[in-house]
């Protein structure tokens, strides 16, 4: 009947489909163009001789580091021996490509080029991208970044022109003691290695690159070292198949492309004493080949490790390992000797036609499949920069983000919270820095670094701290660097454990942990395997909840830590810090940023700045540039403080009066008369905080208070108001060696309530409203500006560097000057407020006086587009941000929000033009700017000393830096 004829044909299509599947996977050296290949290879073979035969056979090793005279003799062996494959090993990318292409341009016959670039093409070359090792790509539990792992390492390497890459380690490793996989082994356990092993494999050979699991049958449970003897494996054969094979037959079963055989003794699967297992028939064939049912490429480790050179001699080992069923011999220690003895056998009839032609067509099935049926040489233009794109850092980042791995919390420790009363060391131990740890803390609360020469200096040291980050730093140079603790560090850090609070931060392999005779004092434990600046930068964003610690431990660390233990630690909503791509932004548009920073710097528009972006939670450019001053003395960090002018609005005066706001206590129709007592009765009396924050209160722009304080006839201070010395009645310091009367405020509030109203009601942008709000804080809250700003938010926020009155609490060479002020202070203010009626009330305003760097700011900003939350804390709500986050009186062309600063709504304003209508920020007279906007959850921050030495350099304005950065900044994103 007709209508059972589409079932029919879908179930025998999917027949059709499955038998295909399994028949690409049962033979993964078939191409999809099959009938191609066959003809390809048969021609191939067929105009072959003997001795070009066997030539396929060998894969010699070439560094391209190496001095002309080892090149020419490789080149030889291309020649004469006709070699059919090159193993490059040390050198660098260009080298390898020039030499690689004179080797091809020699051989008759494509050659096959492999590297071991088990974790990149850096395990061998210099000038290219390391990824992280096996063990650290082990705790990762998204398999998917595995495969994008295999699939880049890939990449890199038909690039280079390499078409073999000899990895993924498949070894199972559960001896701690291995002293040559280690760290290359996704870990211990089977089913975990096996499924990372198939995820690394797929990526690579997704993207034309034949993989080679390795060190077959099981290299993991050795404590000897092949190259250097020949380690023993002795468990029964139920134990190796069940165990060290699981990884090959799943492999297997995927379709892996290629094996290499290790030189190892297994009594269990070779009678034969001290018979290395490469040259064994019964492992290679019988095993491998036969129980396995593995027709993929068959390859030796390299013919002159010990494990097997000892054995015999050259010729005679790469004629045993033929014998024992590989495919291609590796780093044979005599080619012509080697090649000789195997033809001779095959004329002696110890190796038969058929035996000859199995492997030597595999290799050419081999070559096809990865397209050297149309070979051409590699291209070196611009290699080293194609090898090393933004790409390789995106993933990177995505890795050890996912690969941190918290195995004790004891009480949730981590993240850390209640930064307000939280006093932070951190500690330093091993042999390698830990400067990237130590400076990413540091951008989440002030943290210093401790150390002592002695155990009782240090613990003494330690009494002042609630909280104590340890960081244990291993070299990260190679995969089998040291990392066990000595004595003297054990006995440290159990001392320090006993008496303090501590985190203890492994930046090497989890094994450390085993020379630890107890934990049990460690309040929370979190290893990050690698000591690698991003592997210490992630560790320290989990500490303080920028990002989830998502590891599992790929290997046990003692019978406290299983394999597979890891807690997912949750996030505070702090900022992250990454790159534009993990955003959807473009790191190359982003960079442009860097240009014009340079023309802020060389055209004297300031002497330096910082700039910083951050979107979505996550701080994506830093740059901080140029110096304090034009003497170029001190360069510009990322902790240097700069005077904020008028975003001490919006940062320290706005969010204060929001807390308020959003506690009922006060709303944006409250009046002044209302709010000061004082003012009741005056013009001002009913003027509404809505009003007068939208600047359409016809309140005067700008008060010059400080000229009361100055001689008329002498244009110098008076003496009625000012002194040289802190005296009686004059307590209140506006500058160096400058004292004010202390009852200068009640001359500024009576002096703002005398002032005249603007005759028209319009937009007028006013300081005054901010000095008011600063006298009613102080007022409800009897006590001052600054410290209400540190107990209600900048200590709990982390917010360190941000400050009134900065050389009370920073080392002065950390705060960039202003202006060198020859009109009324006569002085280089430096840690001393610029604007002049802040410094008339102590440095503490409340539209200007704040002290902070970038990184601060960007604090402050994502915690109100965070909708008043941070770190794990509601400050306020999200309503009520929108409440001063809003535009009331646009239609009078007013633009401003309350309190902040909103876009222009014509041709010209504050920003680009090129932001949404939600953003907010404000700028500063010094050369301060920041911008907020909630659509594209974009923070911007640009700091600058614009006025120094003197504010009549307005060049920054005149050519928009700020807002041209802001302009490439949204250009920057990924639409």
């Amino acid at each position: 009947m007709s209508f059972c004829k589409p079932k029919l044909s879908g179930l025998f299509l999917a027949f059709i489909l499955i038998t295909q599947i399994s028949y690409s996977q049962s033979r993964p050296l078939i191409a999809e163009d099959v009938e191609q290949q066959r003809q390809w290879v048969d021609s191939i073979y067929d105009a072959m001789s003997l001795q070009e035969k066997v030539g396929q056979l060998f894969m010699i090793d070439v560094f391209s580091s190496d001095p002309a005279s080892k090149i020419e003799k490789a080149k030889e062996l291309v020649a004469q021996q006709h070699v059919g494959g090159v193993i490059f090993s040390k050198g660098g990318p260009k080298r390898q490509v020039k030499v690689q292409n004179e080797l091809q341009e020699l051989s008759k016959i494509p050659l096959l080029i492999g590297m071991d670039a088990e974790w990149g093409l850096a395990m061998r070359l210099d000038s290219t991208y390391a990824f992280p090792w096996n063990m650290t790509l082990g705790a990762i539990r998204d398999e998917s970044l595995i495969t994008e792992v295999g699939a880049s390492i890939a990449k890199h390497s038909k690039k280079l022109g390499v078409h073999m890459n000899f990895a993924p380690v498949v070894d199972i490793n559960t001896n701690p003691k291995n002293p040559i996989i280690g760290n290359r082994s996704f870990g211990e356990n089977k089913n975990n290695v096996a499924s990372k092993s198939i995820a690394f494999i797929k990526g690579m050979q997704r993207e034309g690159v034949l993989g080679s699991a390795k060190h077959f049958p099981g290299h993991g449970d050795t404590e000897r070292d092949s190259h250097k003897t020949l380690p023993t494996v002795d468990f029964s054969r139920d134990r190796i198949f069940r165990e060290e094979l699981f990884p090959y037959r799943k492999l297997i079963s995927e379709g892996l492309g290629s094996i290499m055989v290790a030189h190892l003794n297994v009594p269990s699967l070779e009678e034969r004493s001290q018979f290395p297992s490469s040259l064994s028939h019964k492992i290679v064939t019988g095993v491998l080949k036969e129980e396995l049912d593995f027709n993929g490429l068959i390859i030796t480790d390299a013919l002159n490790m010990k494990g097997v050179a000892d054995f015999d001699e050259p010729g005679e080992i790469e004629l045993a390992a033929f014998l024992a069923g590989n495919d291609i011999l590796l780093f044979s220690e005599d080619v012509p000797k080697a090649s000789e003895m195997i033809i001779e056998a095959f004329n002696k009839g110890l190796i038969t036609e058929e035996r000859l032609k199995h492997s030597v067509r595999k290799i050419l099935f081999a070559k096809y499949k990865v397209g050297l049926d149309h070979y051409e040489p590699v291209d070196p233009t611009y290699i080293v920069e194609e090898l090393n794109s933004i790409r390789n850092e995106v993933l990177a980042h995505k890795l050890y983000e996912n690969a941190m791995t918290v195995i004790k919390n004891d009480r949730s420790l981590i993240p850390l919270q209640d930064l307000e009363t939280s006093k932070i060391a951190y500690v330093h131990f091993g042999e390698d820095p830990g400067n990237a740890f130590f400076e990413q803390l540091n951008r989440y609360a002030q943290v210093d670094s401790v150390s002592a020469e002695n155990l009782n200096e240090l613990l003494d040291k330690l009494e002042s701290y609630n909280q104590v980050i340890i960081g244990y730093h291993q070299s990260s140079a190679s995969p089998w660097s040291g990392f066990k603790m000595n004595e003297k560090q054990q006995t440290w850090l159990y001392e320090v454990a006993r008496k303090n609070r501590v985190i203890l931060n492994v930046f090497t392999s989890p094994y450390a942990l085993l020379d630890l005779q107890t934990t049990g004092n460690f309040e929370a434990i979190q290893v990050a395997y690698q000591n690698t600046e991003l592997a210490q930068q992630k560790a320290a964003q989990v500490i303080f909840g920028a990002i989830d610690a998502k590891g599992k431990l790929p290997v046990s660390a003692g019978n406290n830590f299983p394999v597979g233990t890891g807690y997912r630690t949750g996030t505070l909503n702090r900022l992250s810090y990454g790159l534009p791509e993990q955003v959807g932004m473009n790191s190359y548009k982003l960079r442009k940023i860097d240009e014009l920073i340079e023309k802020a710097i060389d055209e004297k528009m300031t002497p330096g700045l910082q700039v910083l972006v951050a979107r979505k939670g996550k701080v994506i450019y830093e740059r901080n540039a140029g110096y304090h001053t034009y003497d170029k003395e001190i360069p510009v960090k990322a902790s240097d403080v700069y005077d904020l002018a008028s975003l001490t609005k919006i940062l320290a005066t706005l969010p204060l009066l929001m807390e308020l706001v959003d506690k009922d206590e006060i709303d944006l129709n409250t009046t002044l008369g209302e709010m000061l007592p004082y003012f009741r009765g005056s013009n001002k009396q009913d003027i509404t905080i809505l009003d007068m924050l939208s600047h359409f209160a016809r309140l005067k722009s700008w008060i010059p208070f400080h000229r009361m304080t100055i001689d008329e006839k002498t244009k110098r201070p008076d003496v009625k108001f000012i002194r040289t010395e802190q005296d009686r009645g004059f307590g209140i310091q506006i500058a160096e060696n400058m004292y004010v009367r202390n009852d200068i405020r009640d001359s500024v509030l009576k002096t703002i309530k005398d002032s005249p109203l603007e005759r028209r009601k319009a937009y007028k942008y006013s300081d005054l409203p901010f000095y008011l709000l600063k006298f009613y804080m102080e007022d409800i809250y009897g006590t001052s500006l600054e410290y209400l700003t540190q107990d209600h938010f900048y200590r709990s926020l982390g917010a360190h560097n941000t400050t009134y009155l900065p050389l009370q609490k920073l080392p002065k060479e950390q705060i960039v000057p202003t202006e060198n002020d020859g009109s009324w202070r006569n002085q280089l203010l430096q840690g001393y407020v610029h604007d002049e009626g802040a410094a008339l009330l102590g440095g503490i305003g409340g539209q200007a006086g704040l002290y902070s760097n970038a990184n601060d700011v960007a604090k402050i900003m994502q915690m109100y587009l965070n909708g008043g939350q941070y770190g794990g804390i509601n400050y306020f709500d999200q309503k009520t941000v929108d409440k001063f986050n809003t535009c009331y009186y646009c239609d009078d062309d007013v633009r401003r929000g309350v309190g902040f600063d909103k876009p222009q709504l014509g041709d010209y304003g504050p920003t680009c033009g090129c932001v949404s209508m939600t953003s907010f920020g404000h700028s500063g007279f010094t050369g301060t700017f920041t911008w907020a906007d909630p659509d594209e959850e974009i923070v911007y921050v640009f700091l600058a000393n614009r006025i120094h030495p003197s504010v009549q350099n307005n060049k920054l304005t005149r050519e928009s830096i700020r807002s041209n950065i802001q302009e490439l900044i949204y250009e920057a994103i990924d639409r």
